[in-house]
């Protein structure tokens, strides 16, 4: 009994110190043996850099068929029935990530805007600048004045690759409620089929994510942005535990050409079609299992011809990440600037080749040429443009796309009233051929005022041939 009473006070004494350490200071979880233990310190380092980001649109409404009227207007007043203006607000976050008021979000979140607001944690609050709008990428970059108050940052998170397992933290506003802090883990790597962005290659995670956490900061473990949040799958709006997050590698590309490129980003081009080597192509070519990008075409003095890529080679790495589909390639790719050299590993007849890809931006031969059609024709009203590589990469078009594209439709013109649609490429037009804007102004000229029109249009993936017929 006394030994046991005696045994029991030893191991309080040693024990005692060690509580009281923890008590003192807390540390994030490394292990299992750990997990009691509290992420406090991570949120305290990282949550200032997380603001929230307020987007302001002013919407002016369209003056009532009444306005002028003299009876309403002695009625209601003058002013009753004018043109008013509408204010759209919406919320989402962003992180800081300099020194000198650089912050990063989501595309979607302030697109379309006219103002930006940016409130800290601490409650500060800034009006924004938008340095830099990347639909592609679904990324954005705004800039506060401080006028030398000092901001947290947060670091990126780009030299060392996450892995799934890692443990995360996702930073944000969700729903408007305050700045909310979820844990997880890295669910997946390198999600391919989201179709958030043209540049789809994201991190899965299971942390929580809602609305109003676009933007924010999915957080490692060493303190650093690992990624932006930007979309969930779920079927209620709420988080199900499938959330995404755009790789900290795409994020500092997009910074560093919003801060040192003049706000624009011009992202290296490959061209080379690629498909997908599925089992059966796998077998077909003699791989131990399906991976890789098989090269099916190249276009002529690209950048991959020019690297020595050949129609067949099935291209395995790029810059030593394994590559297996073409997003993953263009996601690559899309970390570089224009001008670099980047390693990529090629699988020829069974044999392995080290090759080297000098990037360049995609051309734009033809140039555009872009016109605006009038006259006595269906497609008066019509913004049209030459494609070219540089035009297909714009418009997340295939790059070997040719032909003339229809860009913009003006309202209630002939265009947009017998059905043309943005995005439409020209095929046959009243039984010629297009190939560029100057045959299309020709044709035009020479059949203008004609009453029926045969047209052939590729839309998508669909090839359309119908004949027009004006009416009076």
């Amino acid at each position: 009994m006394k030994k046991n009473l005696l045994f029991s006070i030893v191991c309080t004494l040693l024990v005692l110190p060690f509580s009281v350490a923890i008590a003192a200071e807390k540390h994030v979880p490394k292990n299992a043996v750990q997990i009691q233990l509290s992420y406090a310190p991570l949120v305290k380092e990282a949550a200032p850099a997380v603001v929230n980001v307020y987007s302001r649109k002013v919407i002016k409404t369209a003056a009532s068929p009444f306005a002028g009227d003299p009876f309403f207007g002695r009625l209601f007043g003058q002013g009753f029935f004018g043109p008013r203006e509408r204010v759209q607000q919406s919320l989402g976050s962003g992180v800081i990530v300099g020194k000198d008021g650089i912050i990063v979000t989501n595309n979607h979140v302030v697109s379309g805007a006219d103002e930006w607001r940016v409130v800290l944690a601490d409650r500060r609050e800034f009006d924004a600048e938008l340095l830099l709008s990347d639909k592609q990428a679904d990324l954005a970059v705004l800039k506060i004045d401080t006028e030398g108050e000092d901001l947290p940052i947060m670091p990126l998170h780009v030299d060392n690759e996450a892995e799934v397992g890692d443990l995360v933290l996702a930073i944000g506003n969700p729903f408007g409620v305050g700045q909310t802090v979820t844990s997880g883990i890295v669910s997946a790597l390198a999600r391919t089929d989201v179709g958030a962005s043209d540049y789809s290659y994201f991190i899965q995670t299971d942390a929580a994510i809602n609305p109003g956490n676009s933007g924010g900061a999915l957080v490692s473990m060493d303190g650093a942005l690992l990624g932006i949040n930007t979309v969930i799958l779920s079927r209620s709006g709420g988080s199900n535990g499938i959330g995404f997050a755009i790789p900290a590698a795409m994020v500092a590309r997009v910074v560093d050409a919003a801060v040192n490129e003049d706000g624009r980003v011009v992202r290296p081009w490959f061209g080379a079609r690629l498909q997908v080597v599925d089992r059966d192509l796998a077998a077909s070519l003699g791989l131990d299992r399906p991976h890789g990008a098989l090269v099916s075409e190249t276009y002529p003095k690209g950048p991959a011809a020019r690297a020595g890529i050949l129609r067949g080679d099935v291209i395995t790495t790029i810059d030593g990440h394994e590559i297996n589909s073409e997003q993953g390639l263009r996601f690559r790719l899309a970390t570089h600037k224009v001008g670099e050299s980047v390693p990529l590993r090629v699988l020829r007849e069974g044999k392995v080749k080290s090759l080297h890809l000098k990037t360049r931006a995609a051309p734009e031969i033809p140039r555009r040429n872009e016109a605006v059609l009038d006259g006595v024709n269906p497609f008066a009203g019509a913004k049209i443009a030459n494609l070219s590589p540089a035009l297909a990469e714009e418009l997340s078009l295939d790059e070997f796309a040719k032909g003339v594209i229809i860009m913009k439709i003006a309202p209630r013109s002939p265009a947009n009233y017998y059905g043309l649609r943005p995005g439409d490429i020209l095929g046959n037009i009243a039984d010629e051929p297009v190939k560029s804007v100057a045959d299309m102004k020709r044709i035009l000229d020479i059949n203008d005022a004609n009453r029926r029109w045969p047209v052939t249009i590729k839309r998508g993936k669909r090839r359309i041939s119908t004949t027009i017929r004006l009416r009076n």
